[in-house]
């Protein structure tokens, strides 16, 4: 493709060069850089991709987008743009043949929720005979094909690329998580989507947003500009949680038609006669297609607005109720998301992914509500990131638990034990016994908490002090199978570990 015909989506300030150049790739890493490139010099918060236009050059790079023009290199052609991320999306969409556009497409975004909602989205699509690829936190898939997700939303030259090859694969349709990094970044703002969904907003990510209403603004794009219909896909829906006080404000500025969803009696897609039991969720689904009852095999009150998330995408996007019926009701495992680990000892033992106060509390609600002895919870904060939810998640663990073993997550770059200081000072003030690790090997009779900076020895201690009919909640990690230590990642799977423990147990190792 010639260049001048990539910058005809991008309204350049100012251009240098031969324009009618070949561009064989594009290129944000000056490392993955071959002839023929065309190199976007990113500003990130580490580095400056202007730094980089030289090194781009000699692996091969024609051409450079910058912003930037005091930079601009003498022996290459540029294009000067204000954005340079912006054009990098809308670039990569044209250089990949616009793979979104003949395509229905469901972008689901929120703090948490994103990924169940997709595993659902899929099972709805595929009751309606239209087969899905899903681009989420935890693989990035079609069919038989499946590929980790090193990110949620992948930056948009590898996410263009990506949903050519899963179109031309055959995947009829595109499910995506949407991050607010994303959506800060830019990185979707080449796709064209036919449904936009809004899960909720809750306290996350504020090592990377300033406060919450800079965290909202980075979702709202999604609602407010890339959702918009326009002449290639004139027909848009927002899909949006209006029992959230946020979801309540983008139903206010969605640039599209909405489809609200809750449990309000004003919600366009609303779940009544609820009832929620360790068989999983059963009522009466209310929907614009007509009523039908319902039961679902996940558990718990956060996964029924996930399933009231799922049936208002399929409705946006105009499928029959009863393929929507049937996509709920399908046996929807996700992985880490209240995952069963098996054992003959009586337990039930769960990993789950929540990371954040509001999602360790939905998911310990949750394990209270169907609780028959006592619930023993193991969690850590990571390192590097929001060190305002560690007391917060400390505290609602201490709530809702009988015994809270804390420990680590990924640590990253910060000490461990600093780490479960700071999370401590959550559950120290409500007065509950500390215990000394080494004192629960006997077992435990109060309710309290410990710390063990080893999450191997935490969960082994779960297993030594559980008893018939408790539930074990290992929380934080979920689908990860690996622990960020320092800045090396070493294997380390909660799922794993836990079954390790539990047949230790029970052979009295």
């Amino acid at each position: 493709m010639r260049l001048e015909d990539l910058a005809r989506v991008v309204d350049p300030i100012a251009v240098r060069g031969d324009l009618t150049r070949e561009i064989n790739g594009l290129y944000c890493d000056s490392r993955q850089v071959r002839s023929g490139g065309l190199f976007f010099a990113l500003k990130g918060v580490a580095s400056d991709g202007h730094d980089f236009i030289a090194a781009a050059r000699e692996r091969g790079a024609v051409a450079v987008v910058l912003e930037d023009e005091a930079r601009a290199p003498g022996e290459m052609e540029w294009i000067r743009v204000r954005d340079a991320r912006l054009a990098m999306s809308r670039m990569a969409a044209l250089f990949y043949g616009q793979p979104t556009d003949g395509v229905p497409v469901v972008g689901i975004t929120g703090t948490n929720g994103k990924t169940t909602t997709t595993y659902l989205v899929e099972a709805i699509m595929a009751r309606a005979g239209i087969p899905a690829a899903v681009l989420g936190t935890i693989s990035y898939r079609f069919g038989s094909k499946l590929v980790p997700a090193p990110h949620t939303t992948p930056e948009s030259v590898e996410l263009q690329a990506t949903i050519r090859d899963l179109v031309d694969e055959g995947a009829k349709a595109v499910v995506m998580e949407v991050s607010s990094h994303a959506l800060e970044q830019r990185r979707v703002d080449g796709c064209r989507f036919d449904v936009a969904v809004f899960t909720n907003l809750t306290r996350d990510h504020l090592d990377y947003h300033r406060d919450m209403e800079s965290y909202f603004g980075s979702k709202a794009r999604l609602f407010t500009e890339l959702v918009a219909p326009d002449g290639i896909k004139p027909r848009r829906t927002a899909a949006i949680n209006g029992d959230d006080s946020y979801g309540a404000r983008l139903i206010e500025s969605s640039a599209a038609p909405v489809v609200s969803y809750g449990l309000a009696a004003d919600a366009a897609v609303r779940a009544e006669n609820v009832v929620f039991s360790v068989d999983g969720i059963a009522g009466t689904l209310v929907t614009p297609l007509g009523t039908a009852p319902f039961h679902s095999h996940l558990l718990g009150r956060f996964n029924l607005y996930n399933i009231l998330a799922a049936v208002a995408a399929g409705v946006g996007l105009g499928l029959p109720l009863d393929a929507i019926l049937g996509g709920i009701e399908d046996d929807v495992r996700v992985p880490g998301r209240l995952e069963r680990v098996p054992n003959e000892r009586g337990l039930t033992v769960l990993v789950d992914y929540a990371h954040t106060g509001d999602a360790l509390e939905n998911v310990l609600k949750t394990v209270s509500e169907l609780a028959t002895g006592r619930i023993i919870t193991v969690f850590g904060c990571g390192g590097d990131r929001d060190r305002g939810k560690r007391p917060v998640m400390a505290e609602i663990s201490g709530r809702y638990s009988h015994l809270t073993i804390v420990t680590s997550d990924n640590p990253r770059t910060e000490e461990p034990r600093a780490i479960i200081e700071e999370v401590l000072t959550g559950v120290r003030p409500m007065g509950l016994r500390e215990y000394d690790a080494r004192e629960l090997g006997r077992g435990f009779v109060d309710k309290g908490f410990t710390s063990l900076v080893s999450r191997r020895d935490a969960i082994r201690l779960a297993a030594t002090v559980a008893a018939a009919g408790d539930i074990v909640l290992l929380a934080g990690k979920g689908h990860e199978d690996y622990q960020i230590i320092g800045t090396e990642k070493f294997h380390f799977d909660d799922r794993e570990e836990a079954a390790a423990a539990f047949r230790s147990s029970d052979s009295g190792e």
